[in-house]
């Protein structure tokens, strides 16, 4: 069938009550049908307490005065290096990887141990959500049934929304939803919209309810096309038969619960686990196509109980250490398991065809604090690792990246790597939110021209 006889075809598709729920499928189907990409997809994985820098430098490259920067800038093929030990679990896509050092981000400063909005935001900490942050200024640049979706892990298990990282506009920050059954409740309602909300969601007869329009919609369908459906549709009853098989065994569950099972666990690293996941199917069956996760950021702090540590963030960040081991070791197992929740979101995206090649293709994963290089940090550094190019935008192609240390020709802000990020999706503005009037311009100005396509 040519293009223009299944461009047809799928616009004539009737379809009912489910037609709001299955329209992402239908738009990324009729995108193929014209020889169009997937959708571009970004997911920011952001942290708090710091990020000590000498945790992202390559084997190999280290130097015994990091703290003090470089002269000029350092663009190096990961496939010389071998990865540090702290982000080694991504070394199967250290072909996609880029690490960035060298960034400032002095704007953010001003507020306790986290900036908050600030960080992703340009702007003062102790401002609040007075400006939109890069993560809502992509989702508005991409569009989407549910434009950008917030989830978070926070240290009280019971609690259901959390503000404190993204702001959609001034004076509008992003809920982020802290439990994931919720979350998923919350998509599909708002995905939903109207009397199809009152859809008791978490229920297998979601896909009864929808049966109708989906058994339409396959019947038009075939080959690929028809297999895209039923990816869309999968991502759907994994949720739904993982809460399924939750209800009623909680018991046991709390004594055996295996790390698949997590949407209702109390445990800290499943928690996020489960919310990752959350990420994976929600851009997956369409719905959205930014996606923020605060592990633990803002003016949080937590204790890995499964990770044996028996303090909490903010004392490690102090220099606590225990069991024989030093603050900086506490944190490495911190971000292994940071990286590792990284590195299995990057594995399922790219395991799904999209076109002619997977999901991961077309998306880009940020890993970074919100509080720069350390629990008081300088904000003269902020490192920074992406993984996938956004659709081939982007030259994250296994690259280590150092810019010139606060000051110095060349020096670069976070402000011009969120530019970097609005310019890979159509957005072509100079900057983005405040500016650091301590510097030369040139440093607060235009995308990374070593980044961009």
């Amino acid at each position: 069938m040519n293009t223009m006889n299944r461009r047809s075809l799928l616009k004539g598709v009737t379809l009912g009550a489910g037609s709001v729920v299955l329209q992402p499928v239908m738009q990324s189907i009729a995108a193929e049908a014209e020889g169009r990409t997937g959708p571009k997809r970004v997911i920011f994985l952001i942290e708090g307490n710091g990020m000590n820098p000498e945790h992202l430098m390559p084997v190999g490259m280290e130097r015994e005065k990091l703290h003090s920067g470089v002269d000029q800038l350092i663009d190096e093929p990961l496939a010389d290096y071998e990865l540090p030990d702290p982000i080694a679990g991504l070394t199967p896509f250290k072909d996609r990887l880029t690490i960035i050092q060298g960034l400032s981000h002095k704007i953010a400063s001003g507020r306790g141990h986290s900036p908050e909005y600030g960080a992703l935001g340009c702007h003062a900490g102790n401002l609040g959500p007075v400006s939109q942050t890069i993560d809502a200024a992509l989702a508005q640049q991409l569009g989407g049934v549910v434009p950008h979706l917030g989830l978070a892990l926070t240290p009280n298990m019971d609690q259901i929304v959390d503000y404190s990282i993204s702001t959609v506009k001034k004076g509008k920050p992003l809920p982020f939803h802290c439990q994931p059954e919720l979350a998923f409740q919350s998509l599909f309602g708002s995905a939903a919209g109207g009397d199809a909300a009152k859809i008791p969601f978490l229920r297998k007869n979601l896909m009864d309810y929808m049966a109708g329009d989906i058994k339409r919609l396959q019947s038009h369908l075939a080959g690929s096309e028809r297999a895209h459906v039923d990816r869309y549709l999968e991502s759907y009853e994994t949720m739904l038969d993982r809460h399924q098989g939750i209800l009623g065994i909680e018991d046991q569950l709390k004594a055996n619960m295996p790390n698949t099972d997590t949407f209702k666990s109390k445990v800290e690293t499943e928690r996020l686990e489960a919310q990752c996941e959350m990420a994976v199917s929600s851009l997956l069956s369409g719905l959205t196509k930014v996606v923020t996760i605060g592990a633990v950021s803002g003016n949080k702090y937590i204790q890995w109980e499964a990770l044996g540590h028996g303090l909490r963030t903010n004392a490690i960040g102090h220099g606590g250490g225990e069991n024989g081991k030093t603050s900086d070791e506490l944190c490495i197992e911190i971000r292994k398991f940071h990286v590792k929740q990284m590195a299995d979101m990057a594995a399922k995206l790219d395991a799904v065809k999209e076109g002619d090649g997977t999901v991961l293709d077309n998306t880009l994963i940020i890993y970074m604090s919100d509080f720069g290089d350390r629990h008081h940090p300088s904000y003269t550094r902020w490192p920074v690792l992406m993984l996938g190019n956004l659709g081939g935008t982007l030259k994250t192609d296994g690259r280590f990246l150092e810019y010139p240390r606060y000051g110095r020709p060349g020096h670069k802000t976070i402000g011009t790597l969120y530019t970097s990020l609005l310019h890979a999706v159509g957005d072509q503005r100079e900057e983005f939110g405040n500016i650091d009037l301590a510097i030369d311009r040139d440093a607060t100005h235009g995308p990374l021209s070593e980044l961009l396509v």
